[in-house]
């Protein structure tokens, strides 16, 4: 298993991702040329975030990929139009479920088991989240870890987890206690002058209903 020196970035990433994906859901058009590697990294489903990226990107992302043994051409392929493969089956001997969850944390960044288990169908099935969990803490004990699970965020059931090949993930603080009585606070005082002003306009009303009813007292 190699080290991964580089921390690779947004682009590199999704097309790691990308091709992972195409070749456990469509091996017949694996390895992928360079156009439709493009294709696959810019599609709009099971994707996150939506990309644009052009060939210079995609072709300078696969350079970088190579100089660490990730990904590279496709070695005896007899065709004019060169073709690209994934290599971290070499690099990490993942097993089939591991390497499906790692595709999908590369492609829509953390996620939650639940989450996982039902993105990760089309690649490898999961019989429950238990197998899911499993897979989870091999990639997060590899020695480096490859996966971490992210602190739960307040009002969620389930932790999110992401991958480590872009290195630590930082989660923003959730808001202190002044800030959340501030934001109650705020509410509060917007409910009062909402009350404040329909009790005002309920008062107008009465009003105008009495001075409608004394007008017409004069033609009885």
């Amino acid at each position: 298993m190699i080290l991964l020196v580089k921390i690779l970035n947004e682009v590199e990433t999704r097309v790691l991702g990308s091709l992972v994906e195409k070749e456990l859901t469509t091996p017949d058009y694996y390895p992928l040329s360079l156009n439709a590697l493009v294709n696959a990294c810019n599609q709009k489903s099971n994707r996150d975030p939506a990309m644009n990226l052009n060939e210079n990107a995609v072709s300078q992302a696969l350079r970088s990929l190579e100089k660490e043994g990730l990904a590279g051409a496709a070695d005896g392929m007899d065709n004019r139009v060169t073709k690209f493969e994934h290599r971290l089956q070499e690099a990490f001997n993942f097993d089939r479920r591991e390497i499906a969850i790692l595709c999908e944390l590369l492609l829509r960044g953390p996620q939650t088991p639940g989450e996982l288990r039902s993105r990760a169908e089309r690649m490898h099935p999961f019989e429950d989240l238990g197998q899911v969990q499993s897979t989870l803490q091999r990639l997060a004990q590899r020695e480096p870890p490859l996966v971490k699970m992210l602190p739960r965020q307040p009002g969620t059931k389930e932790a999110r987890h992401a991958h480590l090949l872009s290195g630590d993930v930082k989660v923003a603080p959730a808001a202190a206690p002044e800030v959340v009585a501030a934001h109650n606070t705020s509410d509060s005082e917007r409910i009062a002058r909402l009350e404040s002003d329909v009790a005002a306009l309920q008062n107008e009303v009465a009003n105008l209903k009495q001075q409608l009813a004394e007008f017409r007292k004069q033609f009885e």
